[in-house]
């Protein structure tokens, strides 16, 4: 089944919200089905997925139409995600560097156990930091498990500072491998954050964190929701749009 077939399939199951994963050109893709009180049909492409807006009175010969006349333009704007993609797939190597907390980080690989002990942050004598890895096949592995470690102190730090503005209690902070989302926030398991964050600058880390604790507060988006944004962190719509843009520069990993 083809990416605008599973769309249109999607869409037809859809009654407020539909989420799938599906295989093109032998990758997964993330294909969100969304019906509204819009009034037209609107087709979205990012890194992380396919937004598929939908009004709640479209007739299905008329998603049918939209969606294959937007075909070509959705394989190629998947197709150039995808490149854009590849040319930012880290490359681990000794002296590699990557940005960790707006900052940025070196590795250094190791053959044999030189730094004791291995996987471990120290400065560089460029004053840059450094990160002391073991090299082998684990390397990258242990390269990520590195970096979620040093995120989640971070942003239990910065949660806790914005709790403490609003007035509430600090929820258990845990982190996230979403596919589409930078942050969550669940009046049962609390306010999960994505790790990758930890390659923006505090500045960013700090809208996401601010957007996620108020949903303490407003578990929506209403203009009240963006109201308690707004007053834990009034240029929120700059460092939205900064977000965006950041994003899509972030080394791949994986």
């Amino acid at each position: 089944m083809s990416l605008v077939e599973t769309l249109y399939a999607a869409a037809a199951r859809a009654e407020v919200e539909c989420v799938e994963v599906v295989e093109t050109a032998g990758e997964p893709v993330v294909c969100r089905v969304r019906r509204s009180r819009r009034r037209s049909m609107a087709l979205q492409v990012d890194a992380r997925q396919v937004r598929l807006a939908l009004p709640w009175e479209v007739r299905p010969d008329q998603v049918r139409a939209f969606l294959y006349g937007h075909g070509e333009w959705l394989a190629s704007r998947l197709k150039a995600l995808r490149e854009t993609r590849d040319s930012r797939a880290f490359r681990l190597q000794d002296g590699a560097v990557l940005p960790v907390l707006g900052r940025e980080c070196r590795v250094r690989l190791h053959a044999l156990p030189q730094v004791e002990p291995l996987e471990a942050w120290q400065q560089a004598g460029d004053g840059t930091e450094a990160l002391h890895l073991l090299d082998g096949p684990g390397a990258r592995k242990a390269l990520v498990k590195c970096l979620q470690a040093r995120a989640l102190p971070f942003f239990r730090q910065r949660v806790a500072v914005y709790c403490a503005r609003l007035g509430v209690s600090v929820p258990p902070v845990r982190l996230s491998s979403a596919r589409t989302r930078w942050g969550s926030c669940s009046t049962r398991s609390g306010i999960r954050l994505h790790w990758r964050l930890v390659h923006l600058s505090p500045e960013l880390i700090d809208y996401v964190v601010a957007h996620e604790v108020a949903h303490l507060l407003e578990m929506n988006h209403s203009p009240r929701f963006w109201s308690v944004v707004a007053s834990l962190y009034p240029d929120w719509q700059a460092a939205r749009k900064a977000l965006r843009e950041a994003g899509r520069g972030l080394p791949a990993l994986d």
